[in-house]
């Protein structure tokens, strides 16, 4: 019994970590969309290492558009990391050929989220450039952070 439920987890594990191909069915904001993977049911999937503004705040509605051109209605490749306090799979995500969370933080469409930015550090200079190009979100001369807009 014990070796069975190890091997259950074992599989649980490996298949955890590997990619899977699916298909982007909703943009939510911009860092989380909703995929279809085969014959299974909606998945809510949260890009890893960034955070985008939410739907209400400043250039929240852009943030969403931007990841809803590259990724909505198209198939992705998605690596799960972990699982989230929300139940949400938090992953990276690949559309059209490019990594979404770098192209969202590329555009200033959003922050590294430092919290979680272990293994993420390659955005830092995407960051620095869009901010210092002024683009997306830092055109406001004080752009706030969502985990900060959250907690308020």
């Amino acid at each position: 019994m014990l070796r069975a439920l190890i091997l259950i987890a074992a599989c649980a594990i490996s298949t955890r970590a590997s990619a899977q191909f699916c298909f982007v069915v909703a943009i939510t904001d911009g860092d989380t969309i909703k995929v279809r993977c085969g014959e299974s049911e909606q998945t809510t999937i949260r890009l890893a290492g960034i955070d985008a503004p939410e739907k209400k705040m400043p250039f929240g509605q852009q943030s969403k558009q931007a990841l809803s051109d590259l990724c909505y209605q198209a198939q992705a490749t998605i690596t799960p990391k972990t699982t989230d306090r929300y139940g949400r799979t938090v992953a990276d995500v690949q559309c059209r050929g490019q990594d979404a969370g770098t192209e969202q933080v590329r555009a200033g469409m959003a922050w590294v989220y430092d919290r979680y930015s272990k293994g993420y550090e390659s955005l830092y200079p995407l960051q620095t450039a869009a901010r210092s190009s002024k683009d997306g979100l830092w055109a406001d001369p004080a752009p706030h952070p969502p985990w900060e807009w959250r907690h308020r």
